[in-house]
């Protein structure tokens, strides 16, 4: 008798397919257990491990014993005269089909009603992941609901690591998953700043859902101790605040871009997105060029010349551990460009410095929106090369449609250009990914006073107010006051000034308003005040009061000082409705010759009249 026929007569055959059915049934289970049970990482992998250890051993089994009426028998004392294959075959056979039959419905149910491809593929399953909680079907939602479902915001990840000053880490790990799953066409993801106003907050989930407008919540931990990091993540669907996945990842500090890159594939797969091109991957470098980009990023963020400093020289030592790492060249071109606003470095060679990190941040990647941004807003603010700003603008909108500081940034260029439709849309997508950034809000409230419309102008600066009544909303009342007074309500206005404020937008607009007030007297030295403190770095301030009360030889006088001082304030001489007395002038169109801006204010002035 040949091997094969022995191995055949000996049930082998069915010994072996009968062990794979019931190994793949028992990691399927396994597969679902781990993750509900919070079992360790290593706890699927031991039993497949087992399973495949235990494999030869069944088959030798198989071959060395026998199943006989008479019970389990080593292979040379059955008596080869019986036919071995009767009662064992028919029983192995009975038992690989019933093994198939639960296998493939299995399958099925995972295939048609997991992945939402069956018909039930509306009502999705929550697999909750809380202990005591129990596995459920979400109700129906509404179609208005269904449409927003692809909806996301990550929470800041909580800092467990024993030292406060690595929050910096978890906040870093926060926003890199989150710009990954930015690059997701298919998945709507709120902005950082929005997310980030609730941390620390002990607000429950469904709340923040609600005010960020979002159909899910992605909140974590990291724990960050030598080489080793852990961070766990979990996904919630916020209508009901149920469990949708979550994993915890301990790995060697090394993997920490594998570990982004698996939270991010792991979050498409529970919303059951369908990907129309390839998942975006984590940009990699070390581990310490890494950190000192995120504490470079870190750093940014405060908003103080002594952080922005900070954050250049972190950026500059990451710089140093790999050169061809292209965020922090992105990181630092921001940081520089925005020392601007500070008026203590020389102008010219911060902003040439951070032209040249722009550059080689897109030699070494081309699709960094960031970068994109950062050299459109140097062509925009001190190259005065509208054009080029323009495309640049429009690549940075390629590589980053739903970054709000891209799409903040291509509205106030598309206000300068005089494409005011256009801008709106802009600033509206900015807020509605990024719902209560302060920055964003005063781009909207921004584009409305440009077009005129003063009670949504009005509105947007009130829901300021409602969101920062601390001191940052200084500027905000001055605007407030301004539009009540274009609207014909500077008393009203009033109440939001404080004529002490060393707030230069509240000097100025106290000089407006008190002007059309008819308190000439008040308004005086408040505008001497501005000449005295900001002939030097804020002459289109001065501008704006003597363009209202309407002395336009002072008013064109203080515009060629701005335009000497490469003023970034010139850049609204298109669409600043505060500048209406001069558009009559023949020295109007002089000053926006020489600002290159004389084509786009004739194209626009072209558009207006041709509206019914």
């Amino acid at each position: 008798m040949s091997f094969f026929n022995e191995l055949k007569r000996r049930n082998v055959f069915k010994v072996a397919a009968a062990y794979i059915i019931v190994s793949w049934l028992l990691l399927q289970i396994s597969d679902t257990l781990v993750p509900a049970l919070h079992l360790p990482e290593w706890f699927h992998s031991g039993v497949a491990f087992l399973l495949i250890i235990g494999f030869p051993i069944a088959l030798v089994f198989a071959w060395a014993f026998d199943m006989t009426p008479d019970g389990l028998k080593k292979e040379k004392d059955n008596n080869d005269s019986q036919p071995r294959a009767s009662i064992p075959g028919r029983t192995l056979n009975y038992t690989i089909i019933v093994l198939l039959a639960v296998a493939l419905a299995y399958f099925v149910w995972e295939s048609r009603i997991q992945t939402g491809s069956g018909p039930f593929s509306q009502e999705p399953i929550a697999q909750t992941v809380k202990p005591g909680n129990e596995k459920r079907a979400l109700p129906p939602v509404s179609e208005e609901e269904s449409r927003d479902n692809n909806s996301i915001a990550v929470l800041p990840f909580i800092n467990m690591s024993s030292d406060p000053e690595q929050e910096y880490f978890s906040d870093g790990i926060t926003e890199e998953v989150l710009n990954l799953l930015v690059k997701i066409p298919e998945l709507k993801v709120t902005s950082r700043t929005s997310v980030f106003s609730f941390k620390g907050q002990n607000v429950d989930i469904p709340t923040v859902a609600e005010k960020l407008g979002v159909a899910h919540i992605l909140e974590g931990s990291v724990r960050k101790a030598g080489n080793r990091v852990r961070i766990t993540a979990q996904l919630i669907e916020a209508r009901n605040d149920v469990h949708l996945w979550s994993e915890t990842y301990e790995r060697k500090l090394d993997d920490i871009f594998a570990i982004q890159d698996e939270i991010a594939r792991e979050v498409v797969e529970a919303l059951q997105i369908q990907l129309l091109g390839e998942a975006p991957i984590a940009t990699s470098t070390n581990t310490e060029a890494y950190n000192l980009y995120l504490r470079g990023k870190h750093f940014a963020t405060l908003g103080t010349l002594e952080s922005l400093e900070s954050s250049v020289n972190a950026y500059q030592e990451s710089i140093a551990l790999d050169a061809d790492f292209a965020p922090p060249w992105a990181g630092l071109s921001t940081a520089l460009s925005y020392q601007r606003w500070y008026d203590v470095t020389d102008l010219q060679e911060t902003m040439e410095a951070s032209r040249h990190a722009a550059m080689r941040a897109l030699e070494l990647d081309n699709t960094l929106a960031e970068a994109w941004l950062s050299l459109a807003e140097i062509q925009f603010n001190y190259d005065w090369d509208w054009s080029s700003a323009e495309v640049t603008s429009r690549t940075a909108l390629k590589y980053g449609p739903k970054d709000a500081r891209v799409l903040r940034s291509a509205t106030w260029i598309a206000l300068s250009l005089g494409e005011m439709e256009r801008a709106l849309g802009l600033a509206q997508l900015a807020v509605e990914l990024d719902p209560l950034d302060y920055s964003g809000l005063v781009n909207l409230g921004t584009t409305n006073w440009a077009l005129r419309q003063l009670q949504e102008e009005e509105r947007i600066y009130r829901r300021i107010l409602e969101l920062y009544p601390d001191s940052q909303s200084h500027s905000v009342k001055s605007w407030l006051a301004a539009t009540l007074t274009r609207q014909g309500k500077p008393e009203e206005g009033l109440q939001y000034l404080d004529f002490n404020s060393e707030n230069r937008w509240q000097r100025a607009m106290s000089a407006i308003v008190l002007h059309s007030l008819g308190r000439h007297e008040e308004e005086r030295p408040i505008r001497q005040n501005m000449i005295d403190e900001y002939s030097q770095t804020w002459a289109f301030g001065i501008v704006l009061t003597y363009a209202w009360h309407g002395d336009l030889d002072k008013a064109f006088e203080w515009l060629d000082i701005a335009f000497e001082q490469k003023d970034s304030y010139m850049t609204q001489l298109i669409f600043n409705p505060w500048l209406a007395s001069l558009h009559d002038d023949p020295r109007w169109e002089v000053i926006l010759d020489r600002m290159g801006l004389l084509e786009y204010w004739k194209k626009l002035q072209a558009g207006q009249e041709a509206k019914p």
